[in-house]
């Protein structure tokens, strides 16, 4: 059997991985919020956690792990959607508008995540189609008295968890100076949060012993995973945005509802993405959705590898260096394996990386290894344990340009050079921008450039450029 190690943020420490039950492997991790399209920061624990999941039907065996993940589609981002589209004159009813949306954002989502080479979880529970598991907790936790009615509001008595800050190892009082809590003037106490809230009649509601209402955000994902892992289940993962205080507050109120339960046994955070060494944020204009660098031609399969690149627990840093590198290095390593059967099993050393609290990027190191060794059939089945060199991703690899527009580009990129030359240093980034434009991938490098056609190549584009 393979020994799992991971890091617990719950104890702050790596710990050997011993599931409540071998033949029933639970894991739950937080989902989107679908109003729209995922960026690049959310593709980050889909990647990392898709890794933990084929680890453990790896160990365990794909048909004793469960793995859930929601999609929060009660939102106010997706009501102020669906009624945005109401004053504009659409006639439908807002339940109807906000279903089409989540709908759509769905399936983006899932065609996104599908090109970043994701396994679909075993639940991905849609937290309107589990109102009523939420009403019950909600009323359960009232009869224990771990929370309160006041003014239309359901709201969880931190006090009353003697337990509430260990996630996050600041005490209560210390997590109310500078908390990212909503404030109200009928809580008892700062860190109280909802658990149930009134809707207008222009909002989607449902009925309740407390009037037609609708649930806060941390009781979904509580009364979800309850409901399809039980009370006690083996890991909770999500991005380290989440640990407080989300996670805080699901430990707070799964615990007091089921108190036999003790809800997730580890807790695994993958750390925050920046872009270029900056923060990704839309004012400094670095701001990308994974369709945006699908868009741009960067292959599912190269983005997974820049994500699996950088430790879970490190910042990661996404860079065009970073994925042209891994982009060369995939167009390599297919080229090896083209043709090749795949061994039975990834190499130890690939395995013993991952089961090493995911240490992904010891995990490609090995393939490297195993590539200059010219193992191909370990690398292909090393390579594909981790969710790379899989069938059905690597068309872009292996398609080679049409004569015609590889000549084109040449011309194109001779003009830029001379431009270059001649210190016209307008002309060449216009020719460089045109390029990139028309879908081609130019990289500047110390042994010159070196060029790929990317996916939505439009060759009328590229002929307007002469």
């Amino acid at each position: 059997m393979t020994t799992i190690r991971l890091t617990n943020t719950r104890t702050r420490r790596k710990e050997v991985f011993t599931p409540i039950d071998p033949a029933n492997v639970r894991m739950y991790v937080c989902g989107p919020t679908v109003y729209d399209r995922a960026h690049i920061g959310n593709g980050r624990p889909v990647v990392v956690f898709d890794v933990l999941y084929r680890l453990l039907r790896h160990a365990y065996g794909a048909g004793q792990v469960a793995y859930a993940r929601n999609f929060t589609d009660v939102d106010d981002k997706i009501n102020a959607s669906a009624r945005a589209r109401k004053a504009a004159g659409d006639p439908r009813g807002l339940e109807e508008l906000i279903r089409e949306r989540t709908d759509e954002t769905i399936g983006w989502y899932h065609a996104d995540m599908d090109a970043l080479g994701a396994l679909r979880p075993t639940h991905e529970p849609r937290a309107t189609e589990w109102i009523g598991a939420m009403i019950a907790m909600t009323a359960d936790l009232l009869a224990r008295g771990h929370a309160y009615e006041a003014e239309g509001h359901v709201l969880f008595d931190v006090r009353s968890f003697p337990d509430y800050g260990r996630l996050s190892g600041r005490s209560v009082d210390d997590m109310i100076a500078g908390a990212r809590v909503e404030k109200a003037p009928f809580k008892r106490d700062p860190l109280d949060f909802v658990l149930w809230k009134p809707s207008d009649d222009d909002l989607p509601g449902w009925e309740s012993p407390w009037g037609r209402g609708r649930p806060g955000w941390h009781i979904e994902c509580s009364a979800m995973a309850h409901e399809l892992l039980g009370a006690s289940f083996d890991i909770h993962a999500g991005g380290i945005d989440l640990q407080f205080p989300h996670h805080e507050n699901e430990i707070a109120q799964s615990c007091c509802a089921h108190p036999g339960g003790g809800f997730a046994n580890v807790w695994l955070h993958n750390e925050m993405l920046q872009v270029e060494g900056r923060k990704m944020s839309k004012s400094l204009g670095n701001f990308f959705t994974v369709r945006d660098l699908l868009d741009q031609g960067w292959p599912g399969e190269v983005i997974r590898m820049v994500y699996l690149g950088t430790h879970y627990l490190r910042p990661m840093d996404w860079t065009r260096e970073k994925a042209e590198q891994a982009r060369a290095t995939l167009r390599k390593w297919r080229s090896l394996v083209a043709g090749v059967e795949a061994a039975e099993a990834p190499a130890p050393e690939v395995l013993d990386a991952v089961a090493d609290d995911l240490n992904t990027a010891g995990a490609i190191a090995e393939l490297h290894r195993l590539a200059a060794a010219g193992d191909a059939a370990r690398l292909k089945a090393s390579a594909r344990f981790i969710g790379l060199l899989e069938d059905g991703h690597g068309a872009w690899a292996v398609e080679g340009p049409d004569p015609r527009h590889a000549a084109l580009v040449e011309v194109v990129l001779a003009e830029r050079s001379a431009a270059r030359a001649a210190r016209d240093f307008a002309r060449a980034d216009a020719l460089r921008d045109g390029l990139v434009a028309a879908g081609v991938a130019v990289q500047d490098g110390p042994r010159g450039v070196t060029w790929s056609l990317a996916a939505g190549f439009d060759a009328g584009r590229l002929e307007r450029l002469r």
